[in-house]
């Protein structure tokens, strides 16, 4: 399970490894404030108070109480596949 208000690691690899051009605007729409809203929750939590799979899981988005691309992000990026 997820910290309090953080999405889980299935619900981030999910998002991520789907293509934006095979979802829905309303499932776009969805990831977006999901996106939001963990990044805030991310940034609010201070990183001794996060446990041990929220860390790896930030690690992997980007949220690491601070603004960076994500590893995968990085890899849509590479592939060709991330919305511009």
């Amino acid at each position: 399970m997820s910290d309090t208000g953080r999405q889980s690691l299935t619900d981030k690899a999910g998002a991520a490894l789907k293509p934006d051009s095979e979802k829905s605007y309303l499932e776009q729409a969805g990831d977006t404030l999901k996106g939001k809203s963990d990044s805030a929750a991310s940034s609010a939590q201070p990183q001794s108070q996060k446990s041990y799979s929220q860390e790896i899981g930030d690690a992997v988005s980007g949220n690491q109480n601070e603004n960076q691309t994500s590893i995968a992000d990085k890899a849509k990026d590479a592939l060709g596949i991330n919305k511009q």
